[in-house]
């Protein structure tokens, strides 16, 4: 089985390029794909999750994210490299449903469209249904009971990217009936990670900058899940095992029996 880096770049792509066993998917929608393409993508929008992480909500999405799948020919047997127009928070999200609805290799291409230099095709994209149905992977998404469960685990690090006053509590959203963040998270704020927009800053300078340990379970939040993708995206890329915690500070601050600090 051919190897797949969780965040590849544009020559990663131009080598393999052409390969049976690589499927290049735009996530921007099929209009925008239409219009200008990498050379053998195909359109592929797989949804937003809810802001919500209950067993059903979750099992429901992860069904709808596979039926999604099938109907765009996807099966599980390749290599699943996500892009969007170039800030990845689109690309990042959707490798998280990819692996929820069970596809077991997903990759985002740094920087997106913006980063490939090459030629862009025009037109329409016939899909062939796939008949493969994927056995989702709900374990893809932390839940708010798992991290309540697991508050003070060795083994789990909650990573905090949100700014400063958010983290503190002193600032925040107006619609959070809460401030502050989950006890024991560490702030790292996702913009420190990355050296331009999609592009995750070279592995050394993750791992030197973070000093998480390696083999560490990451779980990445923020306020609505959107930066915190992208700080999965980027640890990844370092070689840390690392999720994203879809609900946030959106939903651990609406849930009173949760603790918080300040």
């Amino acid at each position: 089985m051919s190897e797949l880096p969780a965040v590849v770049d544009a020559g990663w792509v131009a080598d393999h390029l052409g390969e049976s066993d690589l499927v290049l998917a735009d996530v921007r929608g099929p209009n925008a794909h239409m219009r200008g393409h990498v050379p053998g993508s195909i359109p592929l929008v797989l949804g937003s999750p809810a802001q919500a992480t209950d067993a059903e909500v979750l099992e429901a999405f992860a069904k709808e994210a596979g039926l999604r799948l099938r109907r765009h020919g996807i099966t599980g047997e390749e290599r699943l490299v996500l892009y969007d127009g170039g800030d990845c928070v689109s690309a990042a999200s959707a490798m998280q449903v990819a692996e929820l609805a069970g596809h077991p290799r997903v990759a985002v291409l740094a920087g997106g469209l913006r980063a490939w230099d090459g030629e862009l095709r025009e037109g329409i994209v016939e899909l062939e249904r796939s008949r493969v149905e994927l056995e989702p992977r709900l374990e893809a998404f932390p839940t708010r009971d798992e991290l309540a469960a697991r508050l003070g685990d060795a083994e789990l690090t909650l990573v905090d990217v949100r700014r400063e006053d958010e983290y503190t509590g002193r600032g925040g959203y107006p619609c959070d009936p809460r401030q502050g963040h989950i006890p024991g998270a560490r702030r790292v704020e996702v913009s420190t990670l990355f050296a331009g927009p999609g592009t995750p800053r070279t592995g050394d300078e993750i791992r030197s900058l973070t000093g998480f340990t390696p083999g560490a379970d990451l779980v990445t939040y923020c306020h609505s899940g959107s930066r915190s993708a992208l700080g999965a995206m980027a640890l990844r890329s370092a070689g840390y095992r690392a999720r994203n915690y879809v609900g946030s500070w959106h939903e651990w601050s609406r849930h009173p029996e949760l603790p918080i600090e300040r």
